[in-house]
C-alpha cells in the first residue's frame, strides 16, 4: 500500500499508439527509449514511486527491462486521466494520497517541476487539481492554438483555460497583434498536474463538458463541475516535449548537448 501524506507518486500514461508518431514510447533518444528518460525525470524529483500506466506489452517489457515499474491498463481509455484512474483504483491509493500525471512524451521535464506540482496541492488543500504556468514571451506564442493559455483569479486559482489567446487585451490588439501588451502578462499553461486520488476516482464520473469538446482541454471538466485547479508559476521554463518526429529530433539534439 502507497505510503502518506508528504510523500507522492507519479503515473506516467504511456499509450503506444500515437497517430503522429507510432510507437512513441520507445522511439529512441540518445540510445535509450524515450520511456526510460521520463521515468528516471520522475525518479529524480524524489517521487516515492514511479509507474507506467500503458496499453501495449512491448512498453511494459521495455519498462520491466530497465528494471522500472509498469502497469497494464485498458485499451479503450481516451485520455490519460483515465488510465491514471485506473491504476490509482487498482492499487488502493488512499484518497488524500498525491498523484502527479507526468506524460509519457516528456523526456526533459525537470524533476523540479514534478515535484513543485506535487507540492503546491498539498499547500492547497481546498483544491482538487493543481497544476503550472509560465509566462508567454512572444505574440506568436500567444496566438498559437498549440499553446494552451490560462487566466487566474486573484488566488491563482484558475478562471479558465484556452487555446485562444486570453484575456483579450481590447486596447493594444485594436492596434496590432504582432506585439504583446505591455500593461498585461499571459501565461501558458503547462500540461502537468496534480491529483488527490480521490478525486481521480471522481473526476472520471462526471461527464464531459461542452467547453472541454469545444476547446479539446480536459482540464475544463473540472471547473465546468465546480472543482478548483490551483495554478503556480513554475520555477523553471520546461524544455520540449514530443508529439512529431521533428519533435524526437529537437530533443535527441538537447539530450547530446548536455
Amino acid at each position: 500500500m502507497p505510503g502518506g501524506g508528504a510523500e507522492f507518486s507519479v503515473i506516467i500514461p504511456a499509450r503506444y499508439g500515437s497517430q503522429r508518431l507510432p510507437g512513441k514510447p520507445l522511439r529512441e533518444i540518445a540510445g535509450q527509449p524515450m520511456i526510460r528518460h521520463v521515468y528516471e525525470r520522475a525518479l529524480e524529483s524524489g517521487a516515492a514511486e514511479v509507474i507506467v500506466a500503458t496499453d501495449d506489452e512491448r512498453v511494459v517489457d521495455a519498462v520491466e527491462s530497465f528494471g522500472g515499474t509498469a502497469c497494464m491498463t485498458s485499451t479503450t481509455h481516451n485520455s490519460g486521466s483515465e488510465r491514471l484512474a485506473e491504476v490509482v483504483a487498482r492499487l488502493g491509493y488512499p484518497s488524500e494520497r498525491i498523484v502527479v500525471n507526468l506524460q509519457g512524451d516528456e523526456p526533459l521535464m525537470p524533476p523540479s517541476l514534478i515535484r513543485q506540482v506535487a507540492q503546491d496541492l498539498r499547500q492547497h488543500p481546498e483544491a482538487q487539481v493543481s497544476t503550472l504556468c509560465t509566462p508567454i514571451r512572444s505574440a506568436a506564442q500567444l496566438f498559437d492554438p498549440h499553446i494552451v493559455k490560462v487566466v487566474l483569479d486573484a488566488a491563482d486559482y484558475a478562471l479558465y483555460f484556452s487555446r485562444a489567446p486570453i484575456p483579450w487585451d481590447r486596447e493594444t490588439f485594436a492596434e496590432t497583434t504582432q506585439r504583446l501588451p505591455e500593461r498585461r502578462e499571459h501565461l501558458r499553461h503547462i500540461g502537468l498536474y496534480a491529483y488527490r486520488a480521490g478525486y481521480l476516482t471522481q473526476f472520471m464520473a462526471l461527464s464531459p463538458a461542452p467547453l472541454e469538446r469545444l476547446e479539446r482541454l480536459e482540464q475544463l471538466r473540472v471547473l465546468w463541475h465546480g472543482g478548483r485547479i490551483h495554478v503556480a508559476k513554475a520555477c523553471t521554463v520546461p524544455a520540449h516535449g514530443v508529439d512529431t518526429p521533428d519533435d524526437l529530433k529537437v530533443v535527441e539534439k538537447e539530450f547530446y548537448n548536455c
